[in-house]
């Protein structure tokens, strides 16, 4: 039935709305262009089409309404959190006071109306908040698995090392680390099976005291040279360590500051450590010199007290400078030592001077090493000098841009090394061998090594060895 809408208003109305939505057809627009086309009406309209396009007016109202609101309920969101605060509501039937560490913002909403954010936030200060998402745990480390054959030796496979690293975040400032090795073992000829020895390699308490100081505590690795912190495990290029990192101690019990300091524009820096550990000690209490021990004296004695096994502390610390003068092309070159009594009576001393240095040229030229030397007062030997170096290089054949596929991922490395125990044996030592990355932390490597010695325990003189090394 068509029906006549009795007021000039709604006629009015109604017809722009016809013509808005003629304009916005595409029917309409080619209607328009036909000649015998009648034009529309201008007096009558159906009061189907007036109820349909007045449903979708109100729609497209509400829907707009809706999104602003949410809009400045997001606005209000990002104000809040550029002024420092977390935006927070009560769920809905709980007072503010039911849930004081909830960090978050609640938004309750009914069916029959669009959703809308609260307006209200709470500042929860993070003192009482806890940890919200800054804290995390993660289980990082390596594994080695090798094939060696020594002189003298029949060839076997061992498992090199299993050395898992927790981590845990505990806020945007404190952080906990801990490294373990375990290593399984012969029990023959005294015994059947195998034995497992497990090892804590670190665990130490870091605190970031701001952009340039980090303060440790525990069982750290010691910043003499830098092998120890970087170079190992699976990212040791080699199966083995250096010869003379035996003549220093690998870690020690204490506190330590460290940094590092930006000196240029290029990423040039300075970086610092300091520490204070409770330092070497004697098997026997003496200060005969083969009864020198580089890696006890925790701070628990073998009956159970809390003592350092002498009256002195360790001290020590390195400092070096970083330089890169373009990407992938930088020079460091790094000077550490420590001085420490180590016999139970406190008069023997042990003193450590390292130098380390590392190039890169490009991204297939490393070149680095280290040079160690200590001096050691003993009872029945004077002072000795235990001593020595290494030098290692590497070449990646990606670097001859041959796009060989196999060959680009493979590492020629070539090592020397040598030490002197400072008493009557010496060790010299030549290295060459292979690295090839199936991936960034699976790598296959092998080597050759030419060993001479001259004392009275001797190494073999040459070693075959394979390694698989992963890191996760």
């Amino acid at each position: 039935m068509v029906r006549s809408i009795p007021t000039i208003v709604n006629q009015t109305i109604l017809c722009g709305l016809g013509a808005l939505i003629c304009l916005l057809s595409p029917s309409a627009a080619m209607a328009q262009d036909v000649a015998s086309s009648p034009p529309p009406s201008s007096d009558y309209v159906s009061r189907e089409e007036y109820d349909k396009l007045k449903t979708e007016h109100e729609a497209m109202k509400t829907d707009h309404e809706a999104m602003k609101k949410e809009l400045d309920a997001l606005k209000a969101v990002v104000q809040q959190m550029a002024n420092g605060t977390v935006p927070g509501a009560p769920p809905e039937g709980t007072s503010p006071a039911a849930s004081p560490s909830e960090g978050k913002q609640v938004v309750t909403t009914t069916p029959s109306q669009p959703v809308t954010p609260s307006t209200e936030a709470e500042a929860v200060p993070t003192e009482t908040s806890g940890p919200l998402a800054t804290h995390s745990f993660s289980i990082v480390g390596d594994a080695e698995v090798q094939f060696g054959k020594i002189s003298g030796q029949h060839g076997a496979f061992m498992l090199s090392d299993f050395a898992p690293i927790f981590l845990f975040r505990g806020g945007d400032k404190i952080l906990f680390e801990a490294g373990f090795d375990f290593i399984i073992q012969n029990n023959a000829p005294g015994g059947s099976g195998y034995s497992t020895t497990v090892n804590l390699s670190f665990a130490t308490l870091d605190y970031l005291i701001n952009d340039y100081v980090t303060f440790l505590g525990g069982n750290m690795l010691l910043p003499l040279g830098t092998y120890s912190e970087r170079s190992a495990g699976w990212l040791n290029k080699f199966p083995d360590a250096p010869l003379p990192r035996s003549v220093l101690p690998g870690n020690g019990v204490g506190v330590q500051l460290r940094g590092g300091i930006p000196i240029g524009e290029k990423g040039q820096s300075l970086t610092y450590s300091a520490f204070v550990v409770n330092g070497p000690g004697s098997v026997d209490g003496s200060g005969n010199a083969d009864q020198l021990d580089l890696g006890g004296n925790v701070g628990l004695t073998s009956n159970g007290k809390f003592a350092n096994l002498h009256g002195g502390a360790g001290e020590g610390g390195r400092i070096a400078i970083f330089w890169p003068w373009k990407p992938l092309y930088d020079l460091e070159v790094g000077v550490s030592g420590m001085s420490s009594p180590w016999d139970n009576a406190g008069r023997r001393q042990y003193n450590a001077l390292v130098a380390d240095w590392a190039l890169h040229i490009g991204p297939s030229v490393e070149i680095k090493g280290e040079y160690m030397n200590t001096w050691v007062g003993t009872d029945n030997a004077g002072t000795i000098t235990p001593h020595g170096w290494w030098l290692q290089a590497g070449y990646k054949l990606a670097g001859l841009k041959l796009n060989v596929p196999y060959l680009d991922k493979l590492e020629l490395v070539g090592r020397y090394d040598t030490v002197n125990d400072g008493l009557s044996m010496r060790t010299k030592r030549g290295t060459v061998g292979a690295v090839y990355y199936v991936t960034n932390t699976l790598w296959l490597e092998g080597d050759y090594e030419f060993t001479s010695n001259h004392g009275p325990n001797p190494e073999p003189d040459d070693s075959l060895l394979f390694q698989i090394s992963y890191g996760f």
